[in-house]
Formats: C-alpha cells, sequence, structure tokens
C-alpha cells in the first residue's frame, strides 16, 4: 500500500489528510491520518509542520504523492499544487455523489460550484476580494458582541426580528453593529441581521452560477447553523453539510493525490 497527502492550507487554518492506496486502480482508499490546525503569520512553516507530524503518527519517511490545495496551496513543500475549485468539487462528490452545488465558506473567501452528474467543475464564482461573509467576518462580529465564535450561530437562531445590517464590509458592518449595540438594539437580534446578510451575499454569489440540487455547505462557516438555515431560507434548498466541513478539500487534494500515484 502507498501513502498519499491532501492539504489544505488556509488562510485560518490549515487541513491535512492522509490515504492509504491501492497499486491496482481502484477506488479502495482508505483515511490513515487528519489533522487541522490554526495558520499564523507563516503558512509555509505550518504546511510542513502537518507533514513531519503525519510522517511521525504514520511512522514513515516520506509519503508516495503529495498535494496541496487553498489559499497557501503554492507555499508548500509538494509534488503539486491544484486550486481549491477542483478539490472542492472532488472532495464533495466523494463524500455524495448526488451533490451538484457545493458552497464553501472559508476564512476569507465564498465560492460557489457548479459540477455535472461526474462530479467535473461546469462553473463556479467566488468572492475573494472581500472578507464579508466569510469566517474571518463572523470573527470579528463575534468579538464586537462579546459572544463566543462557537455560539454565534446558535443564538442567530433564537431571534424573531433580526436586524438590518446593510453593510457587507467588515469594517461598515462592525461600525453598524456597534452603532446597533449603542441604540438599544437587542443583542440576538443583531446576530440574526449578520447571518442573515451572510446569506444574502451568499445567495446572490450563487445566483450568478445557478443552484441545482444537492447543495452542500463546506469550510469551517458550514460549522454555524444559523449560516446554514439562513441560507436555506434564501436560496429555499434543504443544504447538507458533511461531517468534517472543513476537510473536504483536503480530501479532494488527497483523492486527486491517488489518482495521480495509480
Amino acid at each position: 500500500m502507498k501513502l498519499v497527502v491532501g492539504i489544505d492550507i488556509g488562510s485560518l487554518t490549515a487541513k491535512i489528510i492522509v490515504l492509504s492506496v491501492s497499486e491496482q486502480k481502484d477506488d479502495n482508499f482508505n483515511q490513515k491520518y487528519s489533522f487541522i490546525r490554526r495558520v499564523g503569520y507563516n503558512p509555509a512553516a505550518v504546511a510542513n509542520d502537518l507533514i513531519s507530524k503525519a510522517m511521525n503518527a504514520l511512522k514513515v519517511n516520506n509519503f508516495d504523492y503529495t498535494i496541496s490545495t487553498g489559499y497557501g496551496r503554492k507555499l508548500a513543500r509538494t509534488n503539486e499544487n491544484i486550486t481549491e475549485i477542483t478539490c472542492h468539487a472532488k472532495g464533495a462528490f466523494s463524500i455524495n455523489s448526488k451533490i451538484r452545488t457545493i458552497v464553501d465558506i472559508g476564512g476569507q473567501d465564498s465560492k460557489v460550484i457548479q459540477i455535472n452528474n461526474s462530479g467535473q467543475v461546469q462553473d463556479f464564482e467566488m468572492n475573494d476580494k472581500c472578507s464579508a461573509g466569510t469566517g474571518r467576518f463572523l470573527e470579528v462580529m463575534a468579538n464586537a458582541l462579546e459572544v463566543e465564535i462557537s455560539e454565534f450561530g446558535n443564538q442567530a437562531l433564537i431571534s424573531t426580528d433580526p436586524a438590518s445590517i446593510s453593510s457587507i464590509c467588515t469594517v461598515f458592518a462592525e461600525s453598524e453593529v456597534i452603532s446597533r449595540i449603542n441604540q438599544g438594539t437587542n443583542r440576538l437580534d443583531i446576530i440574526a441581521g449578520i447571518h442573515r446578510t451572510i446569506a444574502i451575499k451568499i445567495a446572490a454569489l450563487a445566483a450568478r452560477v445557478g443552484i441545482n440540487p444537492m447543495v452542500a455547505l463546506t469550510g469551517g462557516v458550514a460549522l454555524n447553523p444559523g449560516v446554514k438555515k439562513m441560507l436555506e431560507d434564501q436560496l429555499n434548498v434543504v443544504i447538507e453539510v458533511p461531517e468534517h466541513p472543513q476537510m473536504v478539500g483536503a480530501l479532494g487534494a488527497a483523492l486527486i493525490a491517488a489518482e495521480r500515484l495509480q
């Protein structure tokens, strides 16, 4: 058996997956190791550290093929780097072959990917010029409202009267939230308003691609139930969230590495 690696270097977190691969051309891939950690000021060092830790954990001196993807994919010392659009499509389709639309919301960007019956990318739209609606945006808003980020999405679901948050720019939205606080607006309503604004922005991105059920939500923000629910309302679809939505890109990279090796 051979070992292949997919590593996804995002703007906020880095993820790694190691698969064991048969030397015959089949789909008998077994996950041997996975890990996720924060990315600091040195993504290259983080990527190399993840690979070293995986080697130590599996007691090997090298891997047979490695592919990097994500925000800092070109910084990792791997055999190949591949765009996250391709890797997310591959990973999501491997989890559920009925998926036709992938909404990925990461730390610094968001994207909507449409795939065909074979899992091939047909079209996509990406917002990487502004952090509005991303994980970083949510962290800034949660900090302004003094709420733990892990509870932010749950609190968004409590409100029945979401406040209007018109700004989508992170800086301006933070100022608007502070103004709402000073006006005495209920905190839960502000939180719900923030999540609704994100859903509206992502829905506008999706409209340029088209939404074909089934829809999967990936990336770290997929763990936020408020974003999921309000995005479902905006798109009028049921959204599936994989068990480990942050790992989809790394999984796709590892699967492509397995194909390259075979």
